[in-house]
This record gives structure tokens, sequence and C-alpha cells, in this order.
């Protein structure tokens, strides 16, 4: 374990030293691949900048278990004291941008692939891979990763998101939709009462999108949210404005989809059109009595909802389960870090939950899914 660990901590001590931002991440992804095939990987691939292997004895009768963290970081912010590039180590953590989010995750999930990819008796199938463009849901990441491993015949069952939660596991988290609304009136003379003022349109309608009732809720993530977080109008102080732009925050759930809640809520309000800037950001609920929640149970491992979105998103079509080492409140903040202790939490944490999803599947009583 401590040979497993100190490697774990180079790896990411070496991530850490070359930029990774959304869409940059070549030098990240040549960490990665030379990193895996210096461990005598026979079957490391890339598609973009997505890196992944699959397990030394691929059996395509099995079902596929997906090992999933990203590489890519936010930009550092302003307030940084370190350098955001400089791998140290002091008092137990390790300092860095990408340390936390994501990672100690990547690593820790790479450590247990190699653990375990030899392994003729497991029920399923491992793929290992780390992928791109996560903070920006971006096109080259996840989003074409998964068409390019159907085009190889490669076809997830489940999958194990790796994100900073405390080693506790995410089990749903919300969808989003951000909208572009605008609310039109007919400009006027302000000193003459003339025109139709869009604000107070808006205004109106503004009032129902923040007390708006679904007719369905979701028994995991509760009701869908919607919050008004931007407006502009006007052009001078005199002038009745005919427009009014603002911008909504949807956070949707399983229970409709996020091109039927757009449509709801276009339903409801008076004056304006709401237009979704994109509807790929969907909830992800997982059963309570599937096998990767079953397995987090009897792991000991806690449960909850994440508040937060993350790859699952994605990945809405292969069931998943979010967890990894570190806390989601250090990530996108100055001086980001992971105590080390918290990687070895995260290897000890993933070889555990796959032995007990392994012992699930294999459970006389497990109906498969």
């Amino acid at each position: 374990m401590e040979k497993d660990l100190k490697e774990a901590i180079e790896l990411l001590q070496n991530l850490i030293s070359v930029p990774s931002f959304s869409n940059e991440e070549d030098e990240a992804a040549d960490v990665w691949e030379k990193w895996l095939n210096a461990k005598g990987l026979k079957k490391v691939k890339r598609f973009h900048n997505n890196v992944y292997v699959l397990s030394e004895n691929y059996d395509p009768s099995k079902p596929i278990l997906l090992l999933n963290s990203h590489l890519d970081t936010v930009k550092p912010v302003s307030t940084y004291t370190k350098n955001p590039f400089e791998p140290l180590i002091i008092d137990g953590k390790l300092y860095g941008l990408g340390s936390n989010d994501a990672g100690a995750s990547g690593v820790s999930l790479a450590t247990v692939f190699l653990k375990y990819k030899d392994l003729k008796d497991l029920p399923f199938n491992l793929l290992f891979a780390i992928t791109a463009s996560e903070e920006k849901m971006g096109e080259l990441g996840m989003r074409a990763f998964l068409p390019h491993l159907k085009e190889e015949g490669i076809y997830p069952s489940m999958a194990i998101v790796g994100e900073p939660t405390g080693c506790k596991a995410a089990v749903a988290e919300r969808g989003l939709v951000v909208c572009d609304a605008i609310a039109t009136g007919k400009a006027g003379h302000a000193a003459r009462n003339e025109g139709i003022n869009a604000i107070y349109r808006a205004y109106e309608d503004i009032e129902i999108l923040k007390n708006m009732a679904f007719p369905k809720v979701s028994e995991v993530l509760g009701p869908i949210k919607v919050t008004v977080t931007m407006i502009e109008s006007g052009t001078q102080h005199n002038v009745v404005p005919d427009k009014c732009k603002y911008v909504v925050d949807i956070r949707t759930t399983e229970v409709f989809s996020n091109e039927e809640t757009v449509d709801e809520l276009n339903k409801n309000v008076k004056w304006s059109k709401l237009i979704p800037r994109s509807t790929r950001i969907r909830a992800s609920v997982l059963s309570s009595s599937h096998p990767l929640e079953v397995a987090a149970k009897i792991s000991g491992i806690e449960t909850f909802i994440s508040p937060t979105t993350s790859d699952m998103a994605n990945l809405s079509d292969v069931p998943s389960i979010k967890i990894g080492p570190g806390e989601s409140e250090r990530s996108h903040s100055a001086d980001e870090y992971i105590k080390l202790e918290e990687i070895r939490e995260g290897i000890d944490t993933y070889d555990k939950f796959i032995s007990n999803l392994s012992l699930v599947l294999q459970h006389p009583n497990y109906n498969k899914h």
C-alpha cells in the first residue's frame, strides 16, 4: 500500500506541474498516457485528450464498469498565494491546481484499476478513463468520448465518477438548464406615461417563475429549482423600455426532461420567451436497488444528493455513482490542496467498493439490471 500511495502522489505532483485548463489538456493527457504505458498496460488508447484503457482480461460477455475522473482544471483565481503549478507538500497537504478537483480521484482510481486489471473472476470488465473538458462540459470531453467508445464497440454498463466528495457517495445530482429570457413591451416617453414597460412585464413573469410549482416532484431530488440571476433593461432614464432581458438558472430533476421543463415554464409565463442555451446537462438519479448503491451501503459509505454537477450529467444513460477523496468546497478556490491521507482514503474506498460490488453482482439473489 505504501508503494502504491507513493506512486499515486508522485503522479499527482507531475499532473499539477503542467497546466491543464479545459480544452487545453494536451500535456496532462501526455502525462497520463506515459504513466499508464510505463505500467505495462497494452491497451492504452487516446481520443483527443481522453486517455483510457480496458482491463487486460477483457471478456465481451461481461458488463463494463467505467472508472472515470477528469484531468482538466479551471483557471487559478487571483487570490492564490502559492504557484498553482508547483506541487508543494506542507504539513501533510499537497498543494496545487487540480490536486483536489479532481487529480486525487484520478490517481486513486488508477491505482485501484492496476490492482484489479488482471483478475479473471471479476463479474465485470474494468474500463479506466481519464477524460477532458469536464469543467466546461466541453465538446471534446465525455460528450465526445462516449460516442467514440460506441464506435469501438465498448458500452459501459455502470460508472464510478471520481470527484471530491469526502469519500461519500453521491447517488443523484440535479441537471442544469440556463435560459436567456426576454420580455417585450413598447417604447415611450416616461414623462407622458407612454408605452408598455417591458420591465413591469418581466417582473410579472419573474414572480410566476419564483412561485412555479411543477405537477410532479422527484422523490429523490425534490422540486425543480428556478432562479432568476441576472437582469438588463433600458437605454436611458426617460425612455420606457421595450425590452427586458434576464437569465434563468434551472436545476432540473429526472421527472421531467430538460426540454419538458423549459416547455412547462414557457407555458406559464405571460410575456416572456425562455430560450435554453443548452439542455445537455441532465439530472442523474441512481435506483436504491442498483448494485452500485447496494455496494456503497454494504461498504459503509454514506450516500447523499450532490448539489454540484459533474460528468454524471453526461452519463445519464449509464447508471453512475460519484465518489472520491477531497472536499468539494476546496474546488475552484485559492491554494487548492489535497491531504495525503485523503489519497490513501480514496484508494482504500475505491478498493473496498469494487470488491463489494463484485460480491453484490455474484450474489445468487441478484437480478441483473
